[in-house]
């Protein structure tokens, strides 16, 4: 009786908070604005006149060969801005996650508290919350800088964001496994190398895989952004084209974008179906036919 009625009061606290953070919230941002509401009076109609005079609507001559080089390829698709930034931002993307991965999963292992003492795990944390300090975006201006403009700095910027933003997530994740199957491999007499690949990956594979396919994602779309400063990818297109006001390409290049990041949440969700176990998910009948689940 004493346990229901605790859970009562606990859930009696909830709109009490959601109604602290909405009215600070307001407060803040009433504080940012410094009280001059009048600023955002023709913020819509401003949005419309350069929407419809400047991005509609896009113009798909990005997905027309270039003019230089000549295109030696059967498709002229296959030489178009959309095509080749939007491929090298994906490639860009995959070998990010997956060396960020690799990396980051020993480092989140020693950061965790549950497998390590303070004395080892405070300061990998603090290596972590160093390396997602920075944003892509700077890491990216690093690389130029030291090694030059390409797709190589764009990876080497987004692989150390990957290690910081991943191992934050992972180290999370392993901390919540259940200290039972931890207590038990140590009365086994298993050393933390021999917990971390028999409990706890595991134990925590599910998560550590959807935090793969997240990043990944991430990674794809944070692309467009870190290409602005020459790192390559069809940032480096938006840029150019944003240099020279021609917005419709620039909108035309956010479409083919934002459709791949979509193909990529889709093909997710069919991975993650292969590692979740005892979950009946259910999709709705346009997932289903493009996957063709059964």
């Amino acid at each position: 009786m004493n346990l229901d009625r605790e859970k009562f009061l606990k859930r009696k606290k909830y709109p009490i908070f959601l109604a602290f953070i909405i009215l600070t919230t307001f407060y803040v941002f009433s504080d940012l604005v410094d009280g001059d509401w009048n600023s955002l009076e023709n913020s819509l109609d401003n949005l419309s006149v350069f929407f419809y005079e400047s991005l509609w609507p896009p113009n798909w001559k990005v997905l027309e060969a270039r003019s230089y080089p000549v295109c030696d390829r059967g498709w002229d698709i296959l030489c178009s801005p959309a095509y080749i930034g939007i491929v090298e931002t994906l490639k860009i993307a995959f070998v990010s996650t997956g060396l960020g991965f690799i990396i980051s999963l020993p480092l989140a292992s020693f950061a965790s508290r549950n497998l390590y003492r303070d004395s080892i795990a405070i300061p990998f944390r603090f290596l972590l919350s160093s390396m997602r300090t920075l944003p892509s975006l700077i890491w990216a201006i690093f690389f130029v800088i030291l090694i030059g403009l390409g797709p190589v700095s764009g990876v080497m910027a987004m692989t150390f964001y990957t290690i910081g933003y991943l191992g934050k997530l992972q180290y999370e994740t392993i901390e919540g496994i259940s200290k039972d199957p931890l207590d038990a491999a140590r009365a086994m007499g298993l050393s933390n190398s021999e917990i971390i690949m028999r409990v706890v990956i595991p134990e925590s594979a599910n998560n550590l895989i959807s935090q793969l396919l997240f990043m990944f994602e991430y990674n794809v779309r944070h692309g467009s952004v870190i290409g602005i400063v020459g790192a390559g990818g069809i940032g480096y297109y938006i840029s150019t084209y944003l240099k020279f006001l021609q917005y419709d390409k620039v909108m035309a290049l956010l479409i083919v974008l934002f459709f791949v990041v979509v193909l990529i949440d889709i093909l997710s969700i069919k991975a993650r179906s292969y590692f979740i176990e005892d979950v009946n998910l259910k999709y709705p009948s346009f997932f289903k036919s493009i996957l063709r689940f059964k």
